[in-house]
């Protein structure tokens, strides 16, 4: 094939492409970095391991298409042929992953169907657990299939710039990267700003589509030096069609998909721009109400059968423990639940500060779903809590909007903090002194202070880091207690004071709860304080979780790990 020469007009003019083309893939490709890394970490549950193992695999894998990219001839031919196949990989990646991974979780409740196993006798262990660890091993696998295809694509350009000019590019590295992490910088504030909270098969469609159209781009600019351009042309449009089914159906094959992770039936879910909710219900007996579970990432957050149980022990012992209820400082609980149970205390003023205002509206607004409103039991759950005039809730994230309310000079006499579990390092901050220091001086001197604080069976050293940490802040009294809750098992709790004397002590001299649950009693809260003989043993050796130490994050982590059987010590 001989090589034409151009004018420097033609030249300006197919950089000028070139450029474009690389701009739009390099926002794609870090899409598909955020999206395998997102997706994978709500299927999986450890958001946080999977986010920066993806990032990380994509990343190498990426360096390796670099390389391997010197082996393809002609960069015209094969840049063409690479951007068809990225489009396919990467509109069906979501649907390739939740398959092999839902299959591998439902295959032993099929076997126990199919040979009427009890439920007890649910085949695990083995060859079971050893499919599952293979299919969890799916995401890297797109990943850096993906990122391999993606890594070639640079190289590729950059050879083709220099075929075009017909001399070697003193400057077409420093070019191209730079339009490179300008695209790579627009495509992440897409991801943030508008597909984050998009369905993720329909995120990964829009990303293909983008990818298809630069192949048809590129494949009209340089159609006479591709190699089998007309069978290159049938299969982009057999991709189109292809895009087009996942991108129609693709949404409903992933939630049929994602139902199967749960025991429960499905009835609502949403993907909010900073997590994804879902709500599940069991129908246990026809003539009671459903139980109803509601999940943050895949991690159940309360269930409607023992909500009260976990809502009570995080709320009275602190309400019992304040020499006044008038004014509630609550973090966390878009739910309601908690402000729930303070507003039987009577308070004048209750705030809320919740990072979601889906979580909130789901709990506070009608949400009509499939005709349906699908949210009435919610509502009635909360007694209509957010509907009460006392109740004021502050959107943001709380580790800065509590400045605000030090700025303001505002004092609480209950600060409850209801937050999900340190499972991510974003959440370890929440949980760290330098937090627990700002609310130490939001909190009024004869008031007290509760922390959920994960499983003291579960994730030990995460429940003692917690304490640890508040006593450090500089709460003069720290306690810690537990109790179990059935949808969790045995869960704990940190309460303190800032002045005067512990909150058992306070509890202690009530005659009585002057609120009355129709389940808690000063007793009952009492023995939750009491832990085994040697519980607190290993206290001097946890760590204080600082702020960026990730001190509670790791504990946790490796607490939920090792009760899995993933982590051995």
């Amino acid at each position: 094939m001989s090589t034409p020469s151009y004018s420097t007009r033609q030249l300006h003019w197919y950089d000028f492409h070139l450029f474009f083309i690389l701009a739009v893939l390099a926002g794609c490709g870090l899409i598909y970095e955020y999206l395998m890394s997102h997706y994978a970490g709500r299927v999986l549950g450890a958001i946080e391991t999977v986010i920066f193992g993806m990032i990380g695999v994509m990343i190498v894998a990426m360096g390796i298409g670099a390389f391997l990219a010197r082996y393809i001839r002609c960069p015209f031919t094969g840049f063409a042929w690479l951007e068809v196949i990225i489009a396919l990989l990467g509109s069906l990646s979501v649907l390739i992953i939740a398959t092999i991974i839902s299959f591998s979780y439902t295959f032993p409740f099929v076997i126990a169907k199919n040979f009427g196993l009890p439920p007890d006798l649910v085949p695990s262990g083995g060859l079971i657990e050893l499919m599952k660890m293979l299919a969890n091993t799916t995401p890297y696998i797109m990943g850096f299939i993906i990122g391999v295809l993606v890594g070639m694509e640079i190289p590729l350009v950059a050879r083709a710039r220099e075929i075009l000019h017909q001399q070697h590019l003193q400057h077409n590295a420093g070019a191209i990267y730079g339009v490179d992490y300008i695209g790579a910088g627009i495509g992440a504030v897409i991801w943030v700003g508008f597909m984050l909270a998009l369905q993720p098969s329909f995120a990964a469609v829009l990303t293909a589509s983008a990818n298809l159209i630069i192949g048809f781009l590129f494949y009209a600019l340089f159609r006479k030096r591709i190699r089998y351009a007309t069978a290159l042309l049938l299969v982009h449009f057999a991709a189109a069609f292809i895009l087009v089914c996942v991108g129609v159906y693709g949404q409903k094959w992933e939630m049929h998909l994602e139902d199967l992770l749960y025991q429960d039936k499905v009835i609502y879910r949403k993907n909010t721009p900073h997590q994804h909710l879902v709500l599940t219900e069991r129908i246990m007996n026809p003539q009671q109400p459903s139980i109803l579970s509601f999940y943050i990432n895949g991690r159940l957050q309360f269930s409607s059968y023992d909500e009260q149980i976990y809502h009570s022990m995080l709320v009275y012992p602190a309400m019992a423990a304040s020499a006044r209820h008038e004014n509630i400082l609550i973090i966390g609980g878009g739910d309601g639940l908690a402000i729930r149970e303070v507003l039987r205390w009577q308070p004048k003023n209750v705030t809320l500060l919740d990072i979601d205002i889906s979580v909130v509206k789901l709990f506070s607004e009608p949400v009509v779903f499939d005709g349906n409103v699908i949210n009435k039991r919610l509502l009635k759950m909360n007694n209509y809590a957010f509907s009460d005039p006392r109740v004021h809730v502050h959107l943001g994230d709380a580790f800065l909007t509590v400045n605000e309310l030090l700025a303001t000079n505002q004092s609480f006499d209950t600060i409850i903090i209801d937050l999900p579990d340190p499972g991510h390092p974003d959440l370890s901050k929440l949980y760290s002194a330098r937090f627990y220091g700002k609310l130490l001086t939001l909190l009024s001197g004869d008031g007290s202070m509760v922390v959920q604080s994960t499983s003291p069976y579960h994730a030990k050293k995460a429940f003692l880091s917690i304490g640890k940490t508040v006593k450090h802040a500089g709460f003069k009294h720290v306690e810690q207690y537990h109790h179990n809750i059935p949808s969790f098992g045995e869960w704990g709790w940190t309460i303190a004071t800032k002045q005067g004397v512990s909150a058992t002590t306070r509890i202690k001299r009530l005659p009585e709860l002057t609120v009355d649950d129709t389940w808690s009693s000063r007793e009952k809260i009492l023995s939750a304080f009491v832990f085994s003989k040697n519980f607190f043993a290993e206290l001097d050796s946890i760590a204080i979780n600082r702020l960026g130490t990730q001190s509670v994050y790791q504990y946790h982590h490796q607490g939920w790990e090792e009760e899995q059987g993933i982590y051995k010590p």
